[in-house]
């Protein structure tokens, strides 16, 4: 008994208890890594906002491309989506190429807002009429939404995966949009052409974000419909015959690419002007208020020391800022002088901005800028060549449709801002290079080959824009394009003044550029 009662101590004290903790650790363990691998998984699906989008790690924010109704968490825009959504289900399979509208979605500013808003609706449009109004023209178009992020920071990503959509079922052929003429946009126009996918700017006006600038073409592949800043700044120049001796220029240091090639294109409009530019510094995100109404007091009382012979005040800086100088200049000291600010078409974010100081454009004050389209430029100003009523007429009959089905609808609409007109135009053109270079026997473009496109786009291969007409030059930049001068109204809104050029007029009927 004593030994059996040894042997039994032994096998329970040294083997079957240490066994039996060691199997209670191990499984213990295994279920602790089960709940890891179960978080992570769990963490993993939570980041999905929608089929293409999804937060990143460090971040709160829906990026990437959907490829579904997604409307960002808007409200405002999920008409339009779904819309858009409706014409992307009725396509079949193989018969169409993908073309991405690339745009801060996720912003929560509600200018940029309404600006997204009506360049979906644009573009939703013209994907419509290209699918049901082109006689049967090949490929149809699909349309996606794509999000680099508000401030286009994640833009890598996005890029991404736009460039594996290019060789997938999707058969993704251009990217338009882009948004503001920003570093990260700028970044993310460098890798899109540097992967050979055609790109479409729609409000992009900075002269280095565009090819042509000194001989080079930084961006193989990109197209613009808007001018660029130096057009716009020449195009102002023509219209309100500015001179050096009556102009102060007020910019935004250090810039970006939008204000900085303004300011540079403004200065050459008032060289030898005898007053210092006055500077401002924003936030780097420059949809933020930040101080910089302080140092707009400040410049006022500049301004108010100036010659009465001044009447011109140059502004080369972004919308946020420009509502906080429009502001401080209803307060100005001299308000018995009369001044005109002449800016570019950030502007136009303004249309309908609630808390600008209307009331300061009743005391002798102007805000007159360049306009990327306008709703009356071409009934109420009509125009030798450059563009028609007619070609206007055609956006607004399809608007008319589009407040039913089976084309509507699409939400609330407002063409004053210029921005729904512009995002039709983009797409157009988006279409017009697809379509423009598909050979003969097939139906689908290589990618390479729709960027070739853009030097040919001129003559009677123009793209007769709702915005004027489309010239592009080998570069990919409109030429001589219509600018509408547009001016901000004490009763809210924008009233249309006339278009300006360029070039000083309209181009011929042939639209050649020149060499």
């Amino acid at each position: 008994m004593a030994r059996r009662g040894v042997g039994t101590w032994l096998r329970e004290g040294v083997w079957e208890i240490p066994l039996r903790r060691y199997l209670a650790l191990l499984l213990a363990a295994c279920l602790v890594t089960g709940l890891v691998f179960a978080m992570r998984a769990l963490t993993h699906e939570d980041r999905s906002c929608a089929p293409g989008v999804s937060r990143p790690q460090d971040s709160d924010e829906c990026v990437g491309v959907a490829t579904g109704p997604y409307d960002f968490g808007h409200a405002q825009l999920q008409k339009t989506v779904r819309a858009i959504a409706r014409e992307n289900d009725r396509l079949k399979p193989g018969s169409y190429v993908t073309v991405a509208l690339m745009l801060p979605y996720s912003s929560t500013s509600p200018t940029n807002l309404n600006d997204i808003q009506h360049q979906l609706q644009g573009a939703y449009l013209a994907q419509y009429q290209a699918n049901h109004a082109s006689n049967g023209e090949a490929p149809q178009i699909r349309l996606v939404t794509a999000n680099p992020g508000a401030d286009g920071g994640r833009w890598r990503e996005t890029v991404d995966q736009l460039v594996r959509m290019t060789t997938s079922a999707d058969r993704l052929r251009a990217v338009a949009g882009i948004g503001q003429s920003t570093d990260n946009n700028k970044k993310a126009v460098q890798e899109l052409t540097r992967h050979h996918i055609p790109v479409v700017g729609s409000s992009i006006t900075a002269d280095d974000l565009a090819n042509g600038q000194q001989g080079k073409d930084p961006f193989p592949g990109l197209a613009r419909v808007a001018p660029t800043n130096t057009d716009e700044a020449r195009a102002l120049a023509s219209f309100a015959k500015v001179t050096a001796g009556k102009a102060l220029l007020v910019y935004d240091r250090p810039g970006d690419p939008y204000t900085r090639t303004l300011q540079e294109s403004f200065a050459a409009l008032i060289k030898g002007s005898p007053y210092e530019p006055q500077p401002f510094t924003p936030p780097a995100d420059r949809s933020q208020e930040g101080t910089t109404a302080n140092t707009f007091r400040q410049i006022t009382h500049l301004v108010c020391d100036t010659s009465r012979e001044t009447d011109t005040i140059l502004f080369a800086g972004r919308h946020t800022q420009l509502r906080q100088f429009i502001n401080a200049l209803g307060g100005r000291g001299c308000q018995d002088r009369r001044f005109t600010v002449l800016t570019g078409d950030e502007a136009s974010y303004l249309t309908h901005e609630k808390v600008l100081d209307r009331d300061a454009l009743r005391h002798n004050l102007s805000v007159r800028y360049t306009s990327l389209a306008h709703p009356d430029a071409w009934t109420k100003s009509p125009a030798k060549t450059g563009g028609s009523a007619a070609d206007f007429q055609a956006l607004r009959t399809l608007l008319a449709s589009a407040e039913r089905s089976p084309v509507g609808p699409i939400g609330p609409v407002t063409l004053d801002d210029g921005q729904l007109i512009v995002g039709y135009d983009t797409l157009r053109l988006a279409v017009h290079g697809i379509r423009e270079a598909v050979p003969d026997g097939r139906s689908v473009p290589a990618l390479r080959d729709v960027g070739l496109q853009w030097p040919q786009v001129k003559g009677s291969l123009r793209v007769d824009g709702a915005s004027g007409w489309i010239c592009l030059d080998v570069h990919g930049n409109p030429y001589d394009k219509a600018v509408p001068i547009v001016e901000l109204t004490p009763e809210g809104g924008s009233r249309f003044v006339r278009i300006a050029w360029p070039e000083g007029k309209p181009p011929a009927k042939e639209c050649l550029p020149p060499s």
